[in-house]
């Protein structure tokens, strides 16, 4: 026992003398003594404390001796003298038997590693007698350096918290917080703090089309994984700094922003269900001019503009011709209503021909430097011509109506895709533990019935009848197989085809099966054109409540919209899908930008919008744009289609 206390003594006294010879001094802690009151009796900072004393961060124990930094140390910057050498030429070298590069290197007073640098053969190949190199030469010269401090003073702005700032620092909280103690618990503008003294360029900068977040106590990359949905390669591209650091507790990571309800830092605004949508109207806080071009495919140089009808059959034959008409029709009416709301607002309409050459001519005859957005153009291939042409100018481009688009880092992608639609019918199904699931389907979807069967185990499946000479698709099923598979109580029946009388066959089966004891509900992962086909009964679509996932409601025409009445007043006509999306989509552009900085930094101050028909909710997709990431869940209801309060 006395050989050990004599040790301890021991390290004790050299850690001492140790702490003397380097300008640091020691303090026993005393009963009730805490890190915060030792800094500040010494007058430095806690962070410089734990970094001399790593074991007093879980535990300060009464008697422990702690090394503590001069404050004349800290505080004065200590002028050293440095070598530094410059290259003035080389000398020619023969090498001679028993040379190396160490006796080289002796030789000519220069480093083994300055004499391969100049010489690259010599990191693959031995130094032999004979060969020629060169050796060189360097001027020494007397540097005198002034270490700069290792803190600067730092005055908090408006809205900056802590982690905003020890992110920008590339520090934890925990650490800004050590270099300031007392530091209080919000800081508020104007306060003056201690952070790293940094150069501006190392000064990280927050990018508000980012969320942040903090990293908890014992968290790792699988419980990221879990929160974020990103792996440890993907928190690495988007936080360089990972790969060398690796997590800490209080690191600041920049993480892609993923709408309500994901831990965001930077978020001031809380949604609490995907129906709790913003009015924008209401929080207009910019009426500056908003410059903003729509390029649609009108194609009016096919159009004779001197017979009207010849023009009334283009319009009536020509499909993207009467899409941009409609679309623009909706977008003139939106422009009138921001403008009566006091936004200012200058338009640029261009005919795209629905020609790449047109598309390419138009930005390069056209300056879009102080352009805000840019809605369209309509087809894939031109869009993403314009959105990589418009990239470097850091100008957004939205996608009307297409499907499918490169997402680029500028591109706003409004519709959204098409397996959000079939996760959104899913999911709301697969809550459903008591009814009975039945799947129909023909031979072209039995993939997507395959795909059902996993979701719901125990559904009956019927497929359609084959011709019986041929093996091909009949497109009908029997009585009897709704018969042998239907229970009582509730069923819910998925059909999937594109077959318009395979979807009357099996509704009008369906139809008569309804009774007291047994209930029928039609359900589709994939709603199109075939179930509004007129060979279909809307009646019975109605009766069996028919469910699916949509990316634009049914507006009432019962004059309750403003908009529809606007647009019956002035057309003489009920607007279709394509006039209401003109309308939401220019309604929803401008007043992103008259309510936030940009539409980029719209995507997390305005988490969901919705409108006539469309809503959007937009969210970052890991290095790249943004995609629409809402969608309705409607059914039929005596007659009309309504959205499914969920």
């Amino acid at each position: 026992m006395r050989k050990v206390l004599y040790i301890l003594t021991l390290v004790v006294m050299f850690g001492c003398a140790s702490a003397k010879a380097q300008n640091y001094k020691t303090h026993k802690v005393k009963v009730g003594e805490t890190i915060e009151q030792i800094a500040s009796k010494y007058k430095v900072s806690k962070s410089e404390i734990l970094a001399l004393n790593p074991d007093a961060r879980k535990e300060l124990r009464t008697n422990a001796v702690l090394i503590i930094p001069n404050t004349t140390t800290v505080a004065t910057t200590t002028p050293t003298v440095t070598d530094v050498k410059t290259l003035t030429g080389f000398k020619k070298h023969k090498v001679k038997r028993k040379e190396t590069l160490y006796s080289l290197s002796k030789k000519y007073n220069v480093a083994q590693e300055d004499i391969k640098k100049h010489n690259p053969e010599l990191y693959a190949n031995n130094l032999r007698k004979g060969d020629k190199i060169q050796i060189p030469l360097y001027k020494i010269t007397k540097q005198v350096v002034v270490a700069k401090p290792t803190t600067k003073s730092y005055t908090v702005k408006p809205k900056e918290g802590k982690w905003r700032i020890a992110y920008q620092y590339g520090i934890t909280v925990q650490a800004l917080e050590d270099l300031n103690p007392g530091m209080p618990e919000v800081l508020q503008p104007g306060n003056v703090i201690n952070v790293p003294n940094l150069e501006g360029n190392q000064v990280k900068q927050i990018d508000e089309k980012y969320s942040y977040y903090t990293v908890l106590p014992a968290e790792g990359f699988y419980r990221l994984k879990l929160k974020t949905g990103l792996n440890q390669d993907q928190l690495e591209q988007l936080n360089p700094q990972l790969s060398t650091t690796g997590l800490k507790e209080g690191m600041v990571l920049k993480i892609p922003y993923n709408g309500p309800g994901q831990n965001n830092t930077t978020s001031n605004t809380t949604v609490t269900a995907e129906g709790d949508a913003f009015n924008l109207a209401k929080n207009i806080t910019d009426r500056s001019t908003k410059h903003i071009a729509i390029m649609l495919p009108f194609k009016l140089h096919k159009i004779n503009s001197d017979s009207v009808y010849d023009t009334k059959k283009t319009i009536k034959n020509d499909r993207y011709t009467s899409i941009s008409l409609d679309f623009y029709s909706g977008a003139k009416i939106a422009l009138d209503s921001l403008a009566s709301l006091g936004i200012n607002i200058k338009v640029d309409v261009y005919d795209t021909e629905n020609r790449e050459s047109k598309v390419a001519t138009i930005l390069r005859s056209n300056s879009f430097n102080n352009v805000n957005a840019v809605i369209g153009p309509v087809m894939p291939k031109h869009f993403n011509t314009a959105a990589a042409s418009l990239k470097n100018k850091n100008i957004p481009l939205i996608s009307p109506i297409t499907k499918t688009v490169n997402l680029g880092e500028n591109v706003f992608q409004s519709r959204p895709s098409e397996k959000l639609m079939k996760d959104k019918i899913l999911n709301y199904f697969k809550t459903d533990s008591t009814s009975h699931f039945i799947i129909v389907s023909d031979l072209k979807n039995k993939t997507t019935a395959t795909t059902l069967k996993k979701t719901f185990s125990k559904a009956s499946v019927v497929m359609s009848r084959k011709v019986t000479k041929t093996g091909k698709d009949a497109y009908y099923i029997l009585d009897q197989d709704i018969i042998d598979v239907l229970k009582p109580g509730k069923n819910i029946v998925f059909l999937e085809t594109e077959n318009p009388g395979f979807v009357s066959n099996v509704s009008s089966i369906l139809n008569s099966k309804i009774d007291a004891k047994t209930k029928v509900v039609l359900a589709t992962t994939n709603q199109n054109k075939a179930f509004e086909h007129e060979e279909v009964s809307n009646m019975h679509l109605s009766n069996l409540q028919f469910t699916y996932a949509s990316i634009n409601k049914s507006f009432s025409e019962e004059g309750s919209n403003s908009f529809t009445r606007r647009y019956k007043a002035l057309y003489n006509v009920t607007p279709n899908t394509y006039a209401v999306r003109g309308f939401d989509i220019t309604m929803d552009v401008v007043l992103r930008l008259a309510t936030s900085e940009d539409l980029y930094v719209s995507v997390n101050e305005t988490p969901l919008t919705s409108y006539v028909e469309n809503k959007f909710a937009y969210k970052k997709q890991l290095f790249g744009g943004y995609f629409n990431d809402t969608v309705y869940l409607v059914n039929y209801q005596d007659l009309k289609i309504v959205e499914v309060k969920q």
